[in-house]
């Protein structure tokens, strides 16, 4: 998956207890990694985004590779807070740069689309369907 320098920090858990999203911090390259897992909702993903801002504040990073392989779902309604937001804040914390691996669902493909012409423009964002692809690209910012 990564280098064996990867701490793994927490696993977010949706209400019913089924695992949300794992974070893993990997310091050596300014990385946090958050595996995604499940039929993603709105509120999920803002669920796990201020998971990660959270998690900011003792393990800062400036990279994130948001992999959503496991997923399916319409997560739109969550763009106008990701938007609005969550990308200020994140940007105005540090944050550079997102390497986006997509979910084979259709659906949660577009969704995808639309949040990289969202946030495209105030961060360098790229998306992805395979983890080694997006890495590479990770290195280069």
């Amino acid at each position: 998956m990564f280098n064996i320098d990867a701490v793994q920090l927490v696993t977010l858990s949706d209400s019913y207890g089924a695992p949300l999203a794992d974070y893993y911090f990997l310091p050596d390259e300014d990385l946090l990694y958050i595996r995604w897992h499940g039929h993603l909702t709105g509120a999920a993903v803002i669920q796990g985004a201020q998971k990660a801002g959270q998690l900011r504040e003792q393990y800062p990073y400036s990279k994130v590779l948001n992999d959503k392989r496991d997923t399916a779902g319409d997560w739109s309604d969550a763009l106008p807070w990701l938007q609005y937001e969550w990308l200020p804040a994140a940007v105005a914390a540090g944050l550079r740069a997102m390497a986006y691996i997509l979910s084979p669902d259709l659906h949660a493909q577009v969704v995808s689309h639309e949040f990289v012409e969202a946030v495209g423009h105030h961060l360098n964002v790229e998306l992805f369907t395979a983890e080694a692809e997006a890495q590479r690209w990770l290195q280069t910012q």
